[in-house]
């Protein structure tokens, strides 16, 4: 049986002989968008079922029923790993949420920071493009969405069994090095600055903080997006093999 065309993440519960009508957003995408036709198989999924195999049984321009068939993948333990960014530029942080779901991130956080230039964060759209990656990229959850707040109140109630990688572009301990040493199936998260950089004062604070390791990406300097994705594929190189 070939594989569908389509994919959705949907909010539904999925099992056996359910059924359900996809939002105006997703009929219209179906419908309208990708032409699809009554009959045609849809993967879905919603971070709790694993993914299944539809039907469209139904289908106008704003509402589209989807009937559950047969399950094609069981849910799966994913690794626990937190992105925690300063924002950036409007396309380079839709970027960087894009590719932190196909990396592997479980959740991305954005923290302000004393040099972080963007003041405001459409969750929203940022919501929109973590789906779509998880969507294009088979995941079978969508990454969790945080909302922004000052890097202090994100670590004010760190747990502590979580390791934060603080990227330091002044230097540190190479990453690679880092997550190699740490123990299967452990949280982590890691931390990247702003376009300017974190403030002398945050380094200070960062480095004395206990869950802390200094790491960097190497001898160049990068650009915030840069960093975040490659601190994730060093990551998951890492612990996924």
């Amino acid at each position: 049986m070939s594989k569908p065309r389509l994919r959705l993440f949907v909010p539904d519960d999925l099992g056996p002989e359910r059924s359900f009508i996809l939002d105006q957003n997703q009929s219209h995408y179906l419908a309208q968008v990708m032409r699809a036709e009554m009959g045609e198989a849809v993967a879905a999924f919603n971070g709790r079922d694993g993914e299944w195999r539809c039907a469209i049984s139904a289908m106008t321009k704003r509402a589209v029923t989807l009937d559950v068939t047969s399950q094609t993948r069981q849910q799966q333990d994913e690794p626990d790993w937190w992105l925690l960014a300063a924002p950036i530029k409007r396309d380079r942080i839709d970027l960087v949420a894009e590719k932190a779901c196909e990396l592997g991130a479980s959740a991305l956080w954005p923290v302000m920071t004393q040099h972080t230039v963007m003041s405001r964060v459409n969750t929203e759209r940022l919501a929109a493009h973590l789906r779509e990656a998880a969507e294009q990229c088979e995941r079978l959850t969508v990454p969790r969405l945080f909302d922004p707040v000052p890097l202090e109140r994100a670590l004010r109630d760190w747990e502590s069994e979580r390791v934060l990688i603080y990227l330091d572009e002044t230097g540190g301990q190479p990453l690679a090095q880092i997550v190699a040493a740490l123990p299967p199936q452990s949280k982590l998260a890691v931390l990247v600055g702003p376009e300017g950089g974190f403030s002398e004062a945050e380094r200070r604070w960062l480095k004395d903080l206990p869950m802390v390791r200094v790491a960097t990406l190497g001898p160049r300097i990068l650009r915030a997006e840069t960093a975040a994705i490659a601190a994730l594929a060093v990551i998951g190189s890492i612990l996924q093999t």
